[in-house]
């Protein structure tokens, strides 16, 4: 782990993360929880403080994002990879398939989504089991009833991993709120993964990824949407980054 602007980030590589959620899930420990540090939650987290006792609590916060290794490079620290949340979604899901028997659950998007994932799981990872999905209501908020019966489901369907994707930073403050309440071993908080992995959304191509500007294409796909990530959580992180650096040479 490594303390970056006041998180504990891991400074491992995706396969060593991947290992670790893997061990914890056998162990059948309980609250297990992924989350990911990016430029931009790291902004939306210094005005919700809900949200960065979400990141900061996380199991595996993990850096996804170029800005975050950029970050920990100046500040002289040891994140060398970046482990975007598709990633550890998919790395995660083969080895899982390759252990066979485990049990996964989906909780978040459309219906149609979630169909969607069911058919290209059943194709790829056919030794995985889908325990269940559930697509739940799109608002701001959940009433007690609602999360109730979130919870409900989930252990009801008793998967080793659950994967919420709800959107930032509503996802990792309902995982959060409800981590003593799962008995899945392990949830991850995914945002847009469940998109991605059907297609409905497309992510960068592999060459952007590594170049470290996956956001620039989806930049200019959807610039209504996310022109505040670029535009002002980006500055407001690289000056806390510049501050930090500062007050490390000073010391």
């Amino acid at each position: 782990m490594e303390h970056l602007l006041g998180y504990e980030v891991i400074d491992s590589s995706l396969d060593d993360c991947v290992e670790q959620i893997l061990e914890h899930v056998a162990a059948r420990r309980r609250s297990g929880t992924l989350a990911c540090l990016n430029p931009h939650s790291y902004a939306v987290a210094r005005g919700d403080t809900a949200f960065a006792a979400a990141l900061r609590q996380a199991t595996w916060l993990v850096p996804d994002g170029a800005g975050v290794v950029l970050a920990s490079r100046l500040l002289g620290g040891g994140i060398r990879q970046r482990i975007a949340g598709p990633d550890v979604f998919m790395r995660l899901h083969e080895r899982l398939d390759a252990i066979g028997g485990v049990r996964v659950f989906f909780l978040g998007a459309s219906e149609d989504t979630l169909s969607r994932i069911r058919a290209r799981m059943a194709l790829e990872h056919p030794r995985i089991v889908v325990a269940g999905a559930l697509s739940p209501p799109v608002r701001e908020q959940f009433s007690d009833d609602e999360n109730a019966a979130m919870v409900g489901a989930v252990n009801c369907a008793a998967p080793d991993v659950l994967w919420v994707a709800m959107t930032a930073p509503k996802q990792e403050k309902w995982l959060h709120a409800h981590r003593e309440f799962i008995t899945a071993p392990f949830a991850g908080a995914v945002g847009a993964v469940f998109d991605f992995y059907v297609g409905k959304v497309q992510r960068s191509s592999p060459w952007f990824r590594r170049l470290g500007l996956e956001w620039l294409p989806r930049l200019l796909r959807e610039p209504r949407r996310l022109w505040r990530r670029t535009f002002v959580s980006a500055p407001v992180f690289l000056l806390d980054v510049l501050s930090e650096c500062w007050r490390s040479a000073r010391r």
